[in-house]
């Protein structure tokens, strides 16, 4: 097990103005000097440097890190936020910054909101992104009140994107560092707890922030950024899967879109949208896994160009957009950008009322998207700034 003392900043770390990075944090927090924030420290470089920075504004930061699952488990397994280890950390950081620090047992309500969610998207036949149930429960819920009940004014976290007040609205943005920007997966943020959070990490790039931390003499400087799904210590969250939905292990067929029965498989949550490999049937042709049918337990493949999706549906939408809310928007077709994947970029489409429903419709077609995941919107107009977006219910193919 690697302690937190052997962390140390490596040479080629750069270096940031200190003072620089000090006005920037408390432009993002914008409260009087002296004001209380919550820190949400999970251990990791972003959020001590966060609460570091905020201590050094002159506010009085009290850090609070969330204990969400058994973290002896993830104490084997390297880059797993919030495990044992970056409890640890955490704590001795707020010891050296100077800060009070507490860690609250959430492992409960973090079992009820997002792995037991996560499992049963699997059975479902979705693709679920945790990270965001997280931010849209446990975090930027459960942990707001508790931040509120410690009298604090704003809570503060490490995400990388940035939040801007337009007349008396706040809006979410993307962060000055695209290649890290995470609004992605905090679509979910309602208005008011946006008007709470502060991200004062917006306008730094990361090897600022690891040089802050060096400049700073934190240990954790050249920790390494947590990887992976935290509460899959081992990497291999089928295991997991099996372990807490044991049906999902039922056999079944894998057919082709047209209907010829290809072979078998032994647990449709082995499978996502848009999977080639691991399919072990051959045709003479790549095939993709373009549909799960968990009532059936058929596994339905096809040819790339069946994953081309010409619109979806929404389901537990968010809206921060002018308008008052999504359903107005969609009415009038209103025009975004549709981002369905952390990793891509978003596409150009319109939104829709489609018989009570929110749908998204692409300009030219969306490849592999799947149900479970996210779609979060931008504004054309202004694409760094985050409208809202939803949960995919279903999808409709290209024709």
């Amino acid at each position: 097990m690697t302690l937190v003392e052997d962390f140390c900043p490596v040479p080629d770390i750069a270096r940031t103005d200190m003072d620089a990075a000090v006005e920037s944090a408390r432009a993002a927090v914008g409260l009087p000097v002296g004001a209380r924030v919550v820190a949400a420290m999970s251990g990791g470089v972003d959020s001590t440097v966060v609460a570091a920075l905020l201590h050094k504004a002159g506010y009085d930061v009290v850090g609070v890190t969330l204990q969400l699952y058994d973290h002896g488990a993830a104490l084997k397994k390297k880059g797993a936020c919030c495990a044992g280890q970056d409890i640890h950390d955490a704590r001795l950081a707020a010891d050296m910054i100077g800060i009070p620090h507490y860690v609250l047992d959430y492992e409960s309500r973090f079992k009820d909101a997002v792995i037991d969610q996560f499992a049963d998207s699997y059975l479902k036949g979705q693709t679920p992104v945790p990270c965001i149930r997280c931010n849209q429960t446990v975090k930027f819920r459960d942990l707001l009140d508790v931040a509120r009940d410690l009298g604090a004014e704003a809570m503060a976290t490490g995400h990388y994107v940035r939040r801007a007040v337009a007349g008396n609205r706040s809006q979410m943005r993307k962060a000055i560092d695209h290649s890290r920007d995470q609004s992605y997966f905090l679509f979910a943020t309602t208005q008011d707890q946006l008007d709470y959070l502060r991200f004062p990490l917006a306008d730094l790039e990361k090897p600022q922030v690891r040089g802050v931390a060096a400049e700073l003499g934190l240990k954790i400087a050249a920790k390494p950024d947590s990887q992976d799904i935290c509460f899959v210590p081992s990497g291999d969250y089928r295991t997991l899967i099996d372990r807490l939905r044991p049906q999902g292990r039922e056999a079944g067929e894998i057919v082709h879109m047209d209907g010829r029965v290809l072979g078998q498989h032994s647990g449709i949550t082995d499978y996502t949208i848009g999977q080639r490999r691991g399919l072990n049937v051959a045709v003479g042709e790549p095939l993709f896994v373009t549909r799960l049918e968990p009532d059936t337990r058929r596994v339905v493949v096809g040819p790339r160009e069946a994953l081309l999706t010409a619109s979806l549906t929404l389901e537990e939408t968010n809206w921060l957009g002018d308008e008052a809310t999504i359903r107005e928007a969609a009415e009038a077709g209103a025009p975004v950008l549709a981002r369905v994947r952390s990793t891509r970029q978003p596409s150009p489409a319109r939104l829709r009322l489609i018989d009570g429903a929110i749908s998204v419709a692409f300009d030219q077609g969306e490849e592999g998207v799947a149900p479970g995941q996210a779609c979060a919107l931008y504004d054309p107009a202004d694409p760094d700034r985050v409208l809202g977006g939803g949960f995919i219910r279903d999808t409709t193919a290209a024709a």
